[in-house]
C-alpha cells in the first residue's frame, strides 16, 4: 500500500480549468477532495481509490467490448441470417443505433457517476412514488443481464481455447460440452483471482490492453488480405456487399437478414460499464462518459472494417460455417494463414476475450457492491465488505464467479440453451438502459451534467428506446426455421424469467424495505446548480 501511495504521489500536479476558461493548477489531494464531494453529492461515502484516469477509462470501455474476440465468436450468426451482406451491413446499421444508446447512456452518466449505474439514475429521473419499483426492476434486469455477459464471454473464451488445442492436433481431437465446461469454470476462477486484485493493478493492467488490441486487429486483417490474395481465394467487392445467401430457413430474405443484428448487439453492449467503476475513476462526471462514447465509436467503425475483412477473405462460405470446431472464424484464420497462423490468432482472441471477462467482472463485482450498498440483494451487509489489503468488493466478486459457473453449467444438458445467454444479455442490458432514457425523455426531470448532448439529445435518446424495442424482437424470435427443440431460441424464457423473478421478489421481500437507492453520506446533499451542464467544482483540462 506504501508503494501504490508513492506512484500516486509522483504525478503531484493537474491543471485544471475554472467555470471563466482560466487554467489554474491544482494539487492531487485537492482534485481528489473534489471527487469525494461528487461522490457526497449523491449521498455515498467513498470506499474505493481514485486511479482510473482517461487513458486507462478508454482502455476499460474498449476491453468490454473485446471487439477481435467478440466478432470471432459470433460472426456465424450474420453469416447464417444473410451471408456476407449481412455481416456488413447489419454492423452498419445496427452499429448506428447502439451507438445513439451508448450516448445516451454517457449523458446519464456524465450527470450521475456513481457505482450503481443506471440503476441509481432512475431516483433522480422518476416521480418518488415509482422510483421504488422502477429501479428496482432496472437493477434486477442490469445485474442478472452482466452475470450472462460475463458467462457468456467466458463460455466463449473456453470454446476458443479448445479450438485452438483441436487445430493444433489438425482436429483429430474434438471437444465435447464437459471439456468447455470445465475449462470456463477454470478461466472463471482466473478472472476472480485476477479481480482480488487492488484498483491499482487493475488500472495498470487495463492501460495495456487497447495497445495490444490494436496490434492484433491491425495485423490479422492485413495478413487475411495478403494471404487470401495470394491464394486466390479473395472475394470480390460485389460478393462482399451485395452476396445474401441464408441458411436459417426464415422467409422473406429480408427478414431472415435481420438475425445478423446480434453480433454487433453483442460486441457493443455493456455500455454502462464504465459507470460501474466512476468511483475508481478521477474526474468521473467527464472521463467516464468521455470514454463510452470514444470507445463505441471506435468500436462501430473497427468492428465495420474487421467484418469488412474476414468476408473478403473467408473462401467458402459454407465450408467455415460447417467446420468441425464450431469456431467460423477461427476456422478461417486456419484455412487461410495455415495451422501456426491460425493458432496464433486464436490464442490472440482468447488473450483479448480474458480481457473482456476481467474488466467485465471488475464492472459487474462494484455492481453487485452498489446494489448490496442499496439493499438490492440478499445478504447485503456480506457483499459491502471492502478487503483492507486491496480495497476491493472480494467478496462480492467471487459471489460473481459462482454465479457465472452456475448459469454456464446449463451448458450440459444443451448448447441451444446456453446459446440463448448470449442473446438475453444483449436484452436484458440494453432494456436495463432504456428504461431510465425513458425516464429522462417523459418525466424530464433531468439536469444534464459536464457531458451532454446538447439539442441532439431528445432525439438521440428517443432513437435509443425505439431501436432497442426493434431488436429485441428479433432477438427473441428463433434464429432458424422450422423451430425445432434443437434450435428454439431460450433468450425469451430466460428474459420472462429474470422479469418475472424479479416482480416475485418485490412483492416478496422488496416493497417492505426498499424504497430505492440509500443515501448513506452524513454530509447532507449538495445542491445542484440550476444552469444545464454546470457545476461549481472546476473542469480538467
Amino acid at each position: 500500500m506504501a508503494s501504490n501511495m508513492a506512484r500516486r504521489q509522483s504525478v503531484s500536479t493537474v491543471e485544471m480549468r475554472d467555470r471563466d476558461g482560466a487554467v489554474r493548477v491544482l494539487s492531487i489531494d485537492e482534485l481528489n477532495e473534489a471527487d469525494q464531494a461528487l461522490a457526497a453529492e449523491f449521498g455515498y461515502k467513498p470506499v474505493f481509490q481514485r486511479e482510473f484516469g482517461y487513458w486507462s477509462s478508454f482502455s476499460f470501455a474498449v476491453s468490454i467490448s473485446g471487439l477481435f474476440s467478440t466478432i470471432a465468436t459470433t460472426f456465424s450468426y450474420p453469416l447464417s441470417a444473410g451471408g456476407s451482406a449481412s455481416a456488413v451491413w447489419c454492423w452498419l446499421i445496427s452499429g448506428a443505433g447502439c451507438m445513439c444508446i451508448a450516448c445516451s447512456v454517457s449523458e446519464l452518466v456524465s450527470a450521475y457517476p456513481t457505482s450503481g449505474g443506471l440503476y441509481y439514475t432512475v431516483s433522480h429521473l422518476t416521480p418518488r412514488k415509482w422510483v421504488p419499483v422502477i429501479s428496482w426492476v432496472t437493477g434486477w434486469l442490469n445485474l442478472l443481464g452482466q452475470v450472462a455477459g460475463v458467462a457468456s464471454s467466458e463460455w466463449g473464451s473456453a470454446a476458443l481455447l479448445l479450438a485452438a488445442v483441436s487445430m493444433g492436433s489438425d482436429f483429430t481431437y474434438s471437444p465435447t460440452v464437459g471439456q468447455t465446461v470445465a475449462v470456463m469454470a477454470g478461466l472463471t476462477v482466473i478472472t476472480g483471482v485476477v479481480n482480488s486484485l487492488s484498483t491499482f493493478w487493475m488500472e495498470k493492467m487495463t492501460k495495456s490492453y487497447v495497445i495490444f488490441h490494436v496490434l492484433v486487429l491491425v495485423c490479422c486483417s492485413i495478413a487475411l488480405l495478403v494471404m487470401s490474395a495470394r491464394a486466390g481465394t479473395i472475394h470480390t467487392a460485389k460478393y462482399v456487399f451485395t452476396d445474401v445467401d441464408g441458411s436459417s430457413g426464415w422467409t422473406p430474405t429480408g427478414w431472415a437478414f435481420l438475425f445478423g443484428f446480434l453480433s454487433v448487439s453483442w460486441t457493443m453492449t455493456d455500455y454502462d460499464a464504465t459507470a460501474h467503476i466512476t468511483e475508481e475513476i478521477r474526474d468521473p462526471e467527464r472521463k467516464a462518459p468521455w470514454a463510452i462514447s470514444l470507445a463505441m465509436l471506435f468500436t462501430y467503425l473497427a468492428g465495420w472494417l474487421f467484418n469488412i475483412v474476414l468476408c473478403f477473405s473467408m473462401g467458402d462460405m459454407k465450408d467455415i460455417l460447417a467446420s468441425p470446431i464450431q469456431q467460423p472464424v477461427a476456422q478461417l484464420f486456419y484455412n487461410v494463414l495455415g495451422k501456426s497462423g491460425g493458432i496464433t490468432f486464436t490464442v490472440c482472441a482468447i488473450i483479448i476475450l480474458q480481457f473482456v471477462c476481467f474488466t467485465a467482472m471488475q464492472a459487474l463485482g462494484r455492481t453487485v457492491f452498489a446494489f448490496s450498498r442499496d439493499s438490492l440483494v440478499p445478504f447485503s451487509r456480506v457483499w459491502t465488505r471492502i478487503l483492507p489489503l486491496t480495497g476491493t468488493p472480494i467478496l462480492a466478486v467471487w459471489l460473481c464467479v459462482c454465479l457465472c459457473v452456475a448459469i454456464n453449467l446449463i451448458g450440459l444438458g444443451s448448447y441451444t440453451a446456453i446459446a440463448g445467454v448470449f442473446n438475453v444479455c444483449a436484452i436484458s442490458l440494453d432494456i436495463s438502459y432504456c428504461i431510465p432514457i425513458l425516464c429522462k425523455v417523459c418525466f424530464g426531470k433531468f439536469r444534464r451534467g459536464p457531458w451532454h448532448l446538447g439539442k441532439w439529445s431528445l432525439f438521440v435518446n428517443v432513437w435509443a428506446c425505439i431501436w432497442t424495442s426493434f431488436v429485441t424482437i428479433i432477438f427473441l424470435l428463433p434464429t432458424a426455421r422450422p423451430v425445432t427443440a434443437e434450435n428454439m431460441n431460450f433468450a425469451v424464457v430466460y428474459l420472462i424469467g429474470i422479469i418475472v423473478f424479479a416482480l416475485i421478489f418485490w412483492h416478496v421481500h422488496g416493497k417492505k424495505f426498499y424504497t430505492g437507492p440509500i443515501v448513506e453520506a452524513d454530509a447532507p446533499e449538495s445542491p445542484r446548480p440550476s444552469g444545464e451542464g454546470k457545476r461549481e467544482k472546476d473542469v480538467p483540462v
